[in-house]
């Protein structure tokens, strides 16, 4: 099975625990909610997470894209690790870093669905659909236009959403993360954009898997199938990059596979024809929204 035990092998010494008590689950000072976040209460949980809107609202429907951070990460850290906070004004759109709860004294994503081989209890499929919510509330913005991108785990819970709520979300991105079920559990209702950046060096989450994890190519090659899209991809090559799109899927979705050669496991911050990771991520999302290409 390569679903449910991620969270546990991404730090070897970790063991398995008995499921705590819903109100204890935020005890541990690592797992505070960060000084200045946002805060709703999900499942009994006191959730966090930080929200960027422009500074001039201008009263049409704003798009929104969640960043989420990799196992054992803070919001905090991960805004400046992974920033996306150029796109909010140059772009006109919401972006929302949503913390993971806690499980063995770190913060997670539950990306998986319930099961015997599931040690967390986390319902991080309805705490964003219940963050959708409140920004709904809070927020003018564009249901058809949602976005979910995120690195490692948080990559893990890009793709569950594509999985699992399909309804929710436009297109999804992935970095340094592998999708943990494609034998029968994944079943989105639609076709989903996706665009994956992958290290070939990875040794966390290996490019061409192992015995715990699938592959980079395995999670292309199921939502090319899932899209309908071409299946021989068109090649470019950036010095260390090598893009792989696979295009004219259903309604017009695409998958967009970025492979780096020699990386490791990171959020890249690439350069292709002057454009960084936020760029490259807005760009592949902007094409799309819940019913394909806009």
């Amino acid at each position: 099975m390569k679903r449910a035990i991620f969270f546990l092998l991404i730090v070897a010494s970790l063991s398995c625990t008995s499921n705590d008590d819903k109100k204890d689950y935020n005890n541990n000072a690592y797992c505070e909610n960060p000084e200045g976040a946002s805060i709703i209460v999900h499942d009994e949980l006191k959730r966090s997470y930080y929200v960027f809107a422009p500074n001039n609202l201008s009263g049409i429907p704003l798009p929104v894209i969640f960043n989420f951070h990799g196992y054992g990460g803070t919001i905090d850290d991960y805004v400046e690790e992974a920033d996306l906070r150029e796109l909010v004004n140059s772009k006109n759109c919401i972006v929302v870093y949503p913390q993971g709860s806690c499980l063995e004294g770190v913060p997670h994503w539950n990306a998986a669905l319930p099961g015997a081989d599931n040690k967390s209890t986390a319902d991080d499929l309805g705490f964003v659909e219940a963050l959708i919510d409140q920004l709904d509330q809070d927020y003018l913005i564009d249901q058809d236009r949602i976005y979910a991108c995120g690195y490692s785990n948080g990559g893990m819970m890009a793709y569950a959403l594509a999985c699992y709520r399909s309804d929710l979300v436009a297109a999804i991105g992935s970095i340094s993360g592998v999708i943990l079920d494609t034998s029968g559990s994944c079943t989105p209702n639609r076709a989903v954009p996706v665009i994956k950046l992958h290290g070939t060096d990875d040794p966390v989450l290996p490019f061409n898997g192992d015995a715990n994890w699938n592959s980079a190519q395995s999670a292309i090659d199921f939502w090319v199938t899932n899209n309908q899209t071409n299946t021989t991809p068109q090649i470019s090559t950036y010095n260390t990059i090598e893009r792989y799109y696979y295009g004219e899927g259903t309604n017009g979705t695409s998958v967009d596979f970025y492979k780096i050669i020699n990386g490791e496991h990171f959020w890249f911050n690439v350069n292709i024809d002057g454009q960084n990771t936020a760029n490259l991520l807005w760009n592949f999302f902007d094409l799309y929204d819940r019913n394909g290409l806009r």
